[in-house]
Formats: C-alpha cells, sequence, structure tokens
C-alpha cells in the first residue's frame, strides 16, 4: 500500500466527507466508553479525518485533542470545523511522527484498514501513550461489511481488518487487552498498556534476532 495513494484518496474525498457520512451516537457512545473516554483524559485521535469523534470527547470533558491524519484534505477540513482550544490538529504520518507527550488514550476509529502493518502502527502507537494508557481501534460497523466495502471502494488504499481476536493478539505485547467486541454492527478492541517499557524491550528484542 502505497502512502501517497492514501494521501490522494483521502485528499479528493475530503471535502464532502462529512455530507456522505452517517453516524450511530448509540454506537458511538459504547465505544468511547470501552476506550475509556472520560472527564479529564488527553486523547490522541489517529486518523482522525474531519474530526467526526471530536465533539463527542468534548462532551465528556477531556481535557485536550490532538488529532492526527495524513491526509492534509481531511485536516483542512477539521480545522474548519473544529475551534475548541482543547483541540491541536496536526498532518503528519503517525508512525514516524515525533509527538512531544504522552496520552492517556489513543483512538484508531473507522481508520485501522488504511495503515498497510497492523504490527508496526500497533508498535507506534504504544510509544504515544502513558503508564495505563489505553489503546482503541474501532468500527461501528461488522468486520464483513467493512471488508467488503474496501474490497470494492478502496482496494488500493486498504488491507482487510483483521478478525478481532487476531487484532488482539498483536496487542499482546504491549496491551493488556480487555475489550474484543465484533458483532453484526460493531467491532471494538482495546486494551491497557503494559507496566514498564515494552517498546524498549521488542527493539532489543528485535535487534538480538529474537
Amino acid at each position: 500500500m502505497d502512502k501517497h495513494e492514501v494521501i490522494t484518496f483521502f485528499d479528493r474525498l475530503a471535502p464532502a466527507w462529512d455530507a456522505g457520512s452517517t453516524h450511530d451516537e448509540a454506537k458511538l457512545a459504547v465505544i468511547l466508553d470501552h476506550a475509556g473516554i472520560a472527564a479529564g483524559v488527553s486523547v490522541l485521535d489517529v486518523a482522525c479525518g474531519t474530526g467526526i469523534l471530536f465533539p463527542y470527547y468534548l462532551e465528556r470533558k477531556v481535557s485536550a485533542i490532538t488529532g492526527v491524519d495524513i491526509a492534509p484534505g481531511m485536516i483542512e477540513q477539521a480545522a474548519l470545523k473544529h475551534r475548541d482550544p482543547r483541540i491541536t490538529l496536526i498532518c503528519a504520518d503517525i508512525e514516524t511522527l515525533a509527538l512531544p507527550r504522552q496520552f492517556d488514550r489513543c483512538m484508531v476509529y473507522s481508520a485501522f484498514p488504511h495503515f498497510e502493518d497492523p504490527a508496526r502502527l500497533i508498535t507506534a502507537l504504544a510509544k504515544t501513550l502513558a503508564p495505563s494508557g489505553r489503546l482503541t481501534v474501532a468500527h461501528s460497523e461488522s468486520l464483513e461489511r467493512i471488508n467488503r466495502r474496501h474490497i470494492h471502494h478502496a482496494h488500493a488504499v486498504s488491507r482487510l481488518l483483521l478478525p478481532a481476536e487476531e487484532l488482539a493478539a498483536l496487542f499482546w505485547l504491549f496491551f493488556e487487552v480487555d475489550v474484543i467486541v465484533s458483532t453484526d454492527g460493531l467491532y471494538v478492541v482495546s486494551g491497557i498498556k503494559k507496566a514498564g517499557d515494552p517498546c524498549i524491550g521488542h527493539v532489543v528484542a528485535a535487534s538480538r534476532g529474537a
């Protein structure tokens, strides 16, 4: 998957993205509950798009939101919509971005299939989280529906979404997974960052050929 193709694809869709999007608030509430979105937490929203979840974070009185997206067009639309001082927007590749702080929560909503290497992404996201921080990957649709749509409409810029149990297994090195949901209308995998610094341990093990 070529990242330049991903950028071009989403830049083209950005101006009409919100007009073509619908959201089930009841499902979003369940996702945000699983993700531990609550008063006082800081949130890193990865592949934030136009900021679909920002109003829901703010309703829960989070302390800060940092939205990161690789597509300039999406960030431009987000900036037009959201002017709350608690929101920071960054156009960058999250896998190479050096952030100045760590976060309490990291959310990847309706975007995970657009990253080429799930394990590499999870490794990068683990570094963005403070001790006991929580990573959540979520969709408000079923695994089957997501994969069917991407095969037909976005095959060049997406990969198949893994079954929830397989994604949870990739979380294991860095996170204690306590949420695995895969139903006809919801997909959520979420876990709390393990104690210590498993990111360093992973790098050391890799350098030894483990």
